[in-house]
């Protein structure tokens, strides 16, 4: 019995660096619309949900969106050697399970912000205090 295969486990500051350092690498910010909008997301990061409103339900074409992406617009499916595919989402977990999902559809380049955008909770439940995109002072924007 095989093992799922997971996406590989980046910091923030890691993952901007991956982002400098190679031109083809994408951003995708997995957090839903709201979120993307309204707390604010890395600057250049692409929107592509995982889970959003109204109904909370996956997004049954999240893997075809990202290859997309991947394509330049174009849908396709042999997209193994394509570009290294970073993910984020408020605090690594629900950008863990996309990750999961586009490993599975044959993308091989996946990595998952483990710390996300705003990070873990801290002793009073607040985010943004120990670590994270926008705790570790990264480029981000807020519409």
């Amino acid at each position: 019995m095989s093992e799922e295969p997971l996406p590989q486990s980046i910091s923030a500051q890691d993952a901007q660096q991956l982002l400098l350092d190679e031109p083809r690498a994408i951003l995708i910010d997995v957090r839903s619309s709201m979120e993307f909008l309204f707390v604010g997301h890395p600057i250049g990061a692409i929107h592509i949900a995982w889970i959003d409103e109204p109904d909370w339900d996956i997004n049954p074409d999240f893997c075809s969106e990202v290859k997309k992406v991947l394509a330049g617009g174009i849908e396709s499916e042999n997209a193994s050697g394509a570009a290294p595919i970073i993910l984020i989402c408020r605090s690594g977990k629900r950008s863990l399970v996309a990750g999961k999902s586009l490993l599975n559809s044959g993308l091989s380049q996946v990595y998952n912000i483990h710390e996300g955008f705003e990070g873990e909770l801290n002793e009073q439940h607040q985010r943004s205090t120990i670590n994270g995109w926008r705790y570790q002072q990264l480029p981000w924007e807020q519409c």
